[in-house]
């Protein structure tokens, strides 16, 4: 008996081409909006009149919802359809943003950034699984995430650099206005190209109580991470808000055992591999996000960068991302996901070790470039690997919450990251003054001791990783083959 041919490659197509592009353009307007907005921050406090106090809230209030709804967000697009609910987030996410571009008062724009993490976190998730159902596991898929990965390694960087250009051009609330118009362009692209899916649940079927539990234990566990460096780790409420979030999280496992519609079905866990992915993610994110803290704060109160100099330093590393993005989606069929994450980790760990030698009167071109770049190639492949191996197995049906996950885990960790290393450079930095260094050597020892501990993040998560499954984007076995069907034929 002939077999059969294998399906025609969609990617291959011109609307493949299109929709590939036009995700990936979903998730970077979502990814650039956790950084777009840290250069923009002291244009911003005059203008409005923050506090010192209430100023963290505008990159912090977005990782607080991002995060804290990022899994009912994906649970939602698999039970009451990804098109419909990417849809419902693209909109809120515009409409705050425009809100938060118009803002009079600080508390307006900390509430709009608020309603963008809601936003963002509805829209993520449903795009990733649209991407993971729309192209067949094989070469399609390891393109997809490859570009995917390389959106997303290099989001961080482009947000930094476009925050600057807008702040230093049109003024801050462009980094909140530039989102509008982008969202309705992409909303357009949505009825185009994404077909509608039929809804599996009613609201009536949603897990209330599971939703409630995790979405209180996620924002209690962020809120208290944002919070720990200024109220101290070793403070009551630190102490209070980690086991409270600790008790949430117990009660809803507890919950999802027992619900006849589990918000988080745990036989997911079930799928090899995946719960070590999801945790490599949270500890690479939280070794490497807060890099960009303080490397910025580094070129601007010891080098002396102005906002757009910040930004344009990390050019190359967007580029070097998105070249080793490139590269790893090819080697991914040939040697397998974890080869490529634990020797993309070990490469960014040296990266930021470089880093962490700043020296008090550095050199852009021999203290900063070197490091960024030795980084950008690793985490180019991390970024790559690390999602299709999270994703692989993974039915149609759980596509979603797998993406949510994998989402959750990412914020989680730079919320985790920037907590820890903020209190260890905060802790050296006033060691030095209280022995009377100079500010710029006290601040670059601070810097140096936070990014050095980030390195170590990242080695402990190339340990991790070692448990990933080792997927290299083969198809699935035929009795699974069913659950993988492409949102569109």
């Amino acid at each position: 008996m002939a077999v059969p041919d294998s399906p025609p490659s969609f990617l291959a197509t011109g609307r493949g081409k299109i929709t590939l592009v036009l995700l990936c353009a979903i998730a970077f307007l979502d990814f650039i909006d956790a950084s777009i907005v840290n250069v923009a921050l002291p244009a911003m406090r005059d203008d409005l009149d923050f506090s010192v106090q209430s100023l963290q809230w505008v990159p912090s209030g977005y990782l607080l919802t991002y995060g804290g709804f990022m899994l009912l967000g994906g649970r939602a697009a698999d039970l009451l359809g990804r098109r419909r609910v990417l849809v419902t987030g693209t909109l809120l996410f515009a409409i705050s943003s425009l809100v938060g571009g118009l803002a009079g008062t600080a508390g307006v724009l900390v509430g709009a950034r608020l309603a963008q993490g809601v936003g963002a976190a509805m829209m993520l998730p449903a795009t990733l699984s649209i991407l993971t159902t729309t192209f067949r596991e094989g070469s399609d898929r390891n393109t997809a995430l490859g570009v995917w990965g390389g959106v997303a390694g290099g989001a961080s960087a482009a947000g930094v650099l476009l925050g600057g250009v807008l702040t230093d051009g049109p003024g801050w609330r462009w980094v909140m206005l530039v989102n509008p118009p982008i969202s309705l362009i992409v909303l357009g692209g949505v009825f185009v190209l994404i077909d509608g899916d039929r809804r599996t649940a009613r609201l009536a079927h949603f897990d209330i109580l599971g939703t409630t539990l995790v979405t209180s234990a996620m924002l209690l566990l962020v809120y208290t991470l944002v919070k720990a460096p200024d109220v101290g780790w070793g403070g009551f409420r630190t102490i209070a808000g980690l086991a409270g979030a600790l008790a949430l999280l117990i009660a809803f496992l507890i919950n999802e055992q027992r619900s006849r519609n589990p918000l988080l079905p745990l036989s997911i866990f079930q799928i090899k591999g995946l719960a070590a992915s999801d945790v490599t993610q949270l500890i690479t994110i939280a070794g490497f996000g807060s890099m960009f803290f303080f490397l910025s704060l580094y070129m601007e109160n010891v080098l002396s960068y102005s906002p757009l100099q910040t930004g344009s330093a990390y050019l190359p590393l967007c580029f070097g991302v998105g070249i080793a993005a490139g590269i790893s989606s090819k080697l991914l069929t040939r040697v397998g996901t974890r080869p490529l994450i634990v020797a993309g980790l070990l490469v960014a760990a040296g990266g930021l070790y470089w880093l962490s030698r700043i020296p008090a009167d550095g050199s852009y071109l021999t203290d900063l470039l070197p490091g960024l770049m030795i980084t950008s190639f690793g985490l180019g492949a991390v970024f790559v690997s690390v999602t299709s191996a999270a994703n692989a197995g993974v039915p149609a049906d759980q596509a979603g919450l797998a993406a949510a996950l994998l989402n959750a885990s990412q914020q989680l960790g730079g919320a985790l990251g920037l907590a820890i290393f903020s209190a260890i450079a905060t802790s050296r930095t006033n060691h030095l003054l209280a022995a009377r260094t100079p500010l710029p050597q006290a601040l670059t020892e601070g810097f140096q001791r936070a990014l050095l501990a980030s390195c170590i993040f990242l080695l402990a998560a190339a340990a991790v990783a070692l448990r990933a499954s080792n997927t290299r984007g083969e198809a699935q076995q035929p009795a699974t083959e069913a659950l993988l069907e492409p949102a569109r034929q």
